[in-house]
């Protein structure tokens, strides 16, 4: 994963257009989308920056799966059940890169995978399933990032800084080819776009509703809607900057640099109008 900004990126004095790029922070999942060709770290793979954010995917899954073998282990019929749905997302992932999402039926990817309809509907109840996680992971992560951080610290500053620290890592050379597919199938699809808009404001309000939790907000106020809108208004304008700059050629070294730079920027905006809010005390 790579790094992005500091948890308070705009000292006093510094300019917006500030380029100094900060040291690299861990990065957490966020989104996954269809794993793609074994291998890839993509959006459309099992080891790839998500849709909506950073690596995540069944490499993570698997990960989580083997501590749980080293615990107690999955028994015969849960590791099954494990490859048949990693069956049918491998099969989806083949057929929507090939033709597109809208093009797809759920009965084709159930003949690819080598499973009934039926199935698939057991893994995935809606077939944007295979591309969207219902609950991303990105809705811990970024609560964590608000409840842990430092006194002092407002919410815009740990949510902003974590979302570009989560983009940026869609700049790494690895993430290009994934970045492309997952950008190329959800912009041919009227339907991922309407949920991808669905899941984002899940994420908005769950910040919002932690923050007017945290700050005793009463019912009405706007703060904590406005401060959780332009957080995730940044997220947004940052996952379609590296969709467009990876789908013109600009990847790598290149495309985390402007990534950070233009978070940076951003988030420097936040900070002129939402530092002083909603501080740890």
């Amino acid at each position: 994963m790579a790094g992005a900004l500091p948890r308070n990126p705009l000292l006093p004095g510094a300019s917006p257009d500030d380029e100094t790029i900060p040291a690299p922070v861990p990065t957490p999942a966020v989104i996954r989308a269809v794993p793609t060709a074994r291998g890839e770290a993509v959006p459309l793979h099992d080891d790839a920056p998500t849709s909506l954010g950073v690596p995540g995917g069944r490499a993570a899954e698997r990960a989580a799966d083997t501590g749980r073998k080293r615990s107690k282990g999955p028994g015969a019929r849960e590791l099954r059940r494990q490859e048949t749905r990693a069956r049918i997302v491998d099969a989806a992932t083949e057929l929507f890169a090939e033709r597109g999402f809208e093009a797809v039926s759920v009965l084709e990817i159930a003949k690819r995978a080598g499973v009934v309809e039926k199935t698939v509907f057991n893994h995935f109840p809606v077939k944007e399933g295979l591309v969207f996680d219902a609950d991303p992971p990105m809705r811990a992560a970024l609560l964590d990032a608000v409840r842990h951080r430092p006194a002092g610290e407002s919410v815009s500053a740990a949510a902003g800084s974590f979302v570009v620290t989560a983009v940026g890592a869609l700049g790494a050379p690895e993430a290009a080819e994934g970045v492309a597919r997952m950008a190329r199938v959800v912009r041919s699809s009227r339907t991922l776009q309407v949920r991808e808009r669905e899941i984002l404001g899940e994420l908005t309000d769950a910040l919002a509703g932690l923050i007017a939790e945290e700050t005793v907000a009463t019912p009405g106020r706007i703060e904590p809607w406005l401060s959780a809108h332009a957080v995730l208004g940044l997220y947004t304008s940052l996952l379609e900057l590296a969709r467009d700059r990876v789908l013109a050629g600009i990847t790598g070294p290149e495309l985390g640099a402007e990534l950070r730079l233009q978070g940076r920027r951003g988030l420097s905006l936040l900070q002129f109008g939402l530092a002083g809010y909603a501080k740890r005390r």
